[in-house]
């Protein structure tokens, strides 16, 4: 056990220069076998990559470039379907608020049309009315006037018998009268 200790000990402290003379890809005697392992490696690897992942990583790429061209052609027939769309409502729209002036128009004119007629009869109503009351005026204003004449004839009579305490005669209070309403 004591001889481990020591081999152990000393294999932790050995100089470089034992164990053979430094690097080893820097030695001259494997240089042509290290490059001829390098070039046999690179050639492998070189293979192995373009035949197998370049194909792989360009097929992904075409699969991926297809894809965004898809999504960009869905994106575009959308976009149209929807200015399509947005069109069609638009129109339909500007429709509409032509229809409902269109209406608003003829329901405007029908009013008016009503209106003037139910003006034109409540006036001639009202004309009537106002020739019949012009009628009914005349016929009082003349039986007033018919009895003015009497009233004041009446009048007059009680007027001097209260002045003079007598009764004037009838005919010359009516003769009175007469000048008086023709003055």
């Amino acid at each position: 056990m004591a001889q481990n200790q020591k081999t152990v000990a000393t294999t932790e402290h050995v100089p470089a220069s034992e164990h053979g003379g430094g690097f080893p890809p820097f030695q001259k005697e494997t240089f042509a076998s290290q490059i001829v392992w390098l070039v046999i490696t690179f050639v492998a690897l070189y293979l192995l990559i373009s035949r197998i992942a370049v194909p792989r990583i360009g097929g992904i790429i075409d699969e991926r470039q297809k894809r965004i061209e898809g999504d960009f052609a869905a994106a575009q027939r959308m976009k149209d379907e929807s200015e399509a769309a947005l069109a069609a409502y638009e129109k339909s729209l500007a429709d509409a608020r032509n229809r409902a002036q269109a209406i608003g128009a003829e329901v405007r004119d029908k009013l008016n049309a009503e209106a003037d007629v139910n003006r034109k009869a409540t006036e001639a109503k009202l004309n009537a009315q106002l020739a019949d009351a012009e009628k009914q005026i005349t016929a009082t204003k003349s039986a007033a006037m018919a009895n003015v004449r009497g009233i004041a004839v009446d009048a007059a009579a009680a007027i001097v018998e209260r002045l003079t305490g007598t009764a004037p005669a009838a005919p010359a209070v009516a003769a009175a009268v007469d000048d008086a309403l023709k003055a």
